[in-house]
């Protein structure tokens, strides 16, 4: 009599079933959790480069404007990415004199980046020009519960919103 060692059809279909019913369940939670650490990092990235620019305007004493931009100049979608320079010439507008210090990446394409200006001035003693702001971040949808924003305030600090609900519209 010889002895079999492997499985029968009616055993493997029995684990697919219930391997394909724990996969069913577990694969939204999976993106709930990829948009909290996405949402989780990409605020410390606008957080950290905020930073940045406030310490290079202080450091050597220019006008630093945080960005996004599209042909040479300011936009208002944040979601291409944060681009740092000393702007040295027109605001707003990198041309000849004006130095690119850092960019981002862009943010993932579903995502959602708003602020209320087009850009962000630190003066040379690094005070942030204009009026204070709040920069949002929604993972997936403008109503996300893992949305984070970072406030500027007219002194220049940088802190992250310890707000429960954050709509970025």
């Amino acid at each position: 009599m010889k002895i079999n060692n492997g499985f029968t059809l009616v055993e493997l279909m029995t684990i697919l079933v219930i391997s394909t019913s724990l996969i069913s369940i577990a694969v939204p939670n999976f993106n709930s959790l990829y948009d909290h650490f996405r949402a989780d990092s990409s605020i410390r990235v606008i957080q950290q480069t905020l930073q940045m620019a406030r310490n290079t305007a202080i450091s050597y004493g220019v006008r630093v404007t945080v960005c996004p931009i599209t042909e040479n100049e300011c936009s208002e979608d944040w979601t291409i990415g944060i681009t740092v320079f000393i702007d040295s010439g027109a605001s707003n507008v990198i041309d000849g004199q004006d130095e690119i210090l850092f960019k981002t990446a862009r943010f993932y394409h579903n995502d959602f980046v708003t602020y209320n200006r087009s850009a962000i001035r630190f003066q040379a003693d690094g005070l942030a020009s204009g009026t204070n702001g709040t920069l949002k971040y929604c993972p997936s949808s403008t109503m996300s519960q893992y949305s984070k924003a970072v406030i500027i305030n007219q002194s220049g600090r940088i802190r992250f919103s310890k707000a429960d609900i954050i709509e970025c519209t």
